[in-house]
């Protein structure tokens, strides 16, 4: 004799909604308007909607979440989503925080990188043909900007290293020099005469293939929004933030070590290297401790920003300044 044993969360088939009730569910909501229930619905019709907004304006959507890299992992509460999409330099925009709005105007698709200088054959690779070559991870890290404010989030995306494997660098390459995009007609920052557009940074190829550089392409296990630099940016987390460019459209390999657009600006406050230092101040302030958005609450600064055991050994000298301004 069967004896069938109904599990806490199964329901009877009399339990289940009507399919025509369910299909119309809109129309019991604006019936059922004052009810208890009807908020709770009506706000998870809104989140679906804006989802389907999102898979919609990013093809790549469907490939979120992905697996979590459990190797990196944080000493504090991951910062509000709303908070670290929210808050954000992007100097292509403007100079405000707030640029939410104002990025909203950027294309991300179609978006092609371009992979060039010293490489066995330089490609150009449309960003969706680039993920689907890429093994897709998500890790918890630290972001530490040089104002001294600093976020930990859920990035997703793939290790630097995999891009640099596919490039097939020539041996000569020493550099990885990045450029974000050129579009002032959707960018009105970059119609600013005083900033040499557009954004460049760079890192050695050692640091490239670090196991902690990663590409970024999307964040709380979503594709990235355009204000935290996507379809594509970088996360050097042990560097301040100024070094992960946003909204990358070429990566060039080089011999000459590149100079980002802080450094040519104002060389004696934003260097190449730009390791996070607690015991070196910046010019104007000090770098001892940082606030944490979201809560507010400071927090003592940590060399490399607490990655010292990953890339310590990239930098001879911990005293040498020239390693963290």
């Amino acid at each position: 004799m069967w004896i069938k044993k109904v599990r806490g969360w199964e329901l009877k088939e009399s339990a289940a909604t009507p399919e025509d009730v369910f299909r119309n569910r809109r129309r019991f909501l604006a019936g059922a308007a004052g009810a208890i229930i009807a908020p709770t619905l009506l706000a998870c019709e809104k989140e679906a909607d804006a989802d389907a907004e999102v898979a919609a304006a990013d093809p790549s959507a469907g490939l979120y979440p992905v697996p979590r890299n459990d190797r990196y992992k944080l000493d504090r509460e991951l910062t509000p989503e709303a908070d670290a999409t929210s808050y954000n330099n992007y100097y292509e925009f403007g100079t405000s925080k707030n640029i939410v709005k104002a990025a909203q105007a950027l294309p991300i698709r179609p978006w092609a990188v371009t992979i060039d200088g010293m490489v066995e054959k330089p490609l150009t690779l449309d960003i969706d043909d680039l993920l689907k070559q890429m093994p897709l991870e998500e890790r918890l890290y630290r972001h530490r900007c040089v104002e001294a404010w600093s976020m930990a989030v859920p990035w997703s995306g793939f290790p630097l290293a995999s891009l640099v494997a596919l490039a097939k660098p020539t041996s000569d390459a020493k550099f990885l020099r990045f450029e974000s995009f050129m579009m002032p007609e959707v960018a009105e920052g970059q119609s600013e005469p005083w900033y040499p557009w557009p954004y460049i940074e760079g890192v050695t190829l050692a640091e490239a293939t670090n196991d902690l550089a990663f590409m970024v392409t999307g964040i709380y296990g979503k594709p990235a929004p355009k204000q935290n630099g996507a379809p594509l940016r970088l996360a050097l987390p042990w560097k301040y933030g100024f070094k992960s460019a946003k909204g990358i459209q070429r990566i060039t390999f080089t011999d000459k070590q590149p100079v980002g657009l802080w450094e040519a600006i104002q060389g004696a406050e934003y260097g190449f290297y730009a390791n996070v230092n607690p015991a070196f101040a910046h010019p104007r302030w000090s770098q001892a401790s940082e606030r944490l958005l979201g809560s507010g609450e400071r927090v003592d600064t940590q060399i490399y920003n607490g990655y010292g055991e990953f890339v310590a050994g990239l930098y001879p000298d911990q005293n040498d300044r020239r390693y963290f301004y």
